[in-house]
């Protein structure tokens, strides 16, 4: 090919930039960054590799396990349940373009997302405990918070639902307002628009963010620890049974610690999945 055709071949062009500086460039940006890759797996195949299939499934029938699961799917399932049905009507809130003091709310809703766990716990435990804000009040209707199961599940609800929030506001605020105004002229008033029109596109969002919200609560450790304690089989959650499995009984700990990593790993998959099925329509 002469040197004219080959300025109007395009394979002739990429061909040039592919061993041209271009492609160096990539080469050099994976080779950089291979080390924080094999630094964030390093220790995750470490846990993976030192608990065999044998062990795991003999270690699953241990009391601590069986208990600090099942405590921990009730009460991630009740917080998540809870994030959903007081974060939709919050997150439809933030998702309109004109809100007075927005970036204040929006700081509200992130701040539990930055805060250390211990300060969580010691808030909610200001505020809820016996001694807390709130406490006489509760007291006096009979309502004791602090170091029982309600206590693992406002833990987990403040340091997780922000993730739904964020997600179901992004969602919301993504839809055309030409189609809720077209539902209005049919005759549909707003809760049917937010049902019938709101809700189904952006199903994907609130999807996504409730996952997110589970696994979130699923690794809670910090606000529980102090807010509601560490007693097993009543608020024993599976990151506090790791805390205390790597004091009695290492093997329990590294097979909760299994079970969490796959779990994580699978949630962060689906949110992944429902993110790019989203992009792509």
């Amino acid at each position: 090919m002469s040197d004219i055709d080959s300025r109007h071949d395009p394979t002739a062009s990429a061909g040039r930039l592919e061993q041209g500086p271009l492609y160096a460039g990539r080469d050099l940006w994976r080779l950089l960054s291979l080390p924080l890759l094999l630094f964030l797996l390093l220790p995750v195949l470490a846990v993976a590799l030192r608990v065999s299939p044998a062990d795991l499934l003999a270690n699953l029938q241990e009391p601590v396990v069986l208990q600090a699961t099942a405590l921990s799917l009730a009460t991630t399932l009740a917080t998540t349940f809870l994030a959903i049905l007081l974060g939709t009507p919050l997150a439809a809130l933030l998702a309109r373009r004109r809100l007075p003091f927005r970036r204040l709310l929006d700081s509200l809703v992130d701040l539990p997302l930055v805060l250390p766990p211990a300060v969580a716990g010691v808030a909610l435990l200001m505020a809820f405990g016996r001694r807390g804000l709130f406490g006489g009040v509760l007291e006096s209707m009979g309502l004791h918070i602090a170091f029982t199961p309600l206590a693992v599940i406002l833990a987990q609800l403040f340091v997780a639902a922000p993730f739904y929030v964020k997600a179901a506001t992004l969602g919301f605020a993504a839809i055309d307002s030409e189609m809720k105004e077209a539902a209005a002229l049919d005759g549909a008033d707003g809760l049917q628009t937010f049902r019938y029109v709101t809700l189904p596109l952006a199903w994907g969002a609130l999807l996504s963010g409730a996952i997110m919200t589970w696994t979130r609560a699923l690794g809670e450790f910090g606000a529980t620890l102090i807010f509601a304690g560490n007693y097993p089989g009543r608020t024993q959650t599976m990151p506090l049974a790791i805390y205390i499995g790597f004091e009695i009984d290492l093997d329990v700990a590294l097979t909760l610690s299994v079970i969490l990593i796959g779990t994580s790993f699978l949630a962060l998959l689906l949110v992944r999945g429902f993110l790019n099925r989203e992009i792509t329509r």
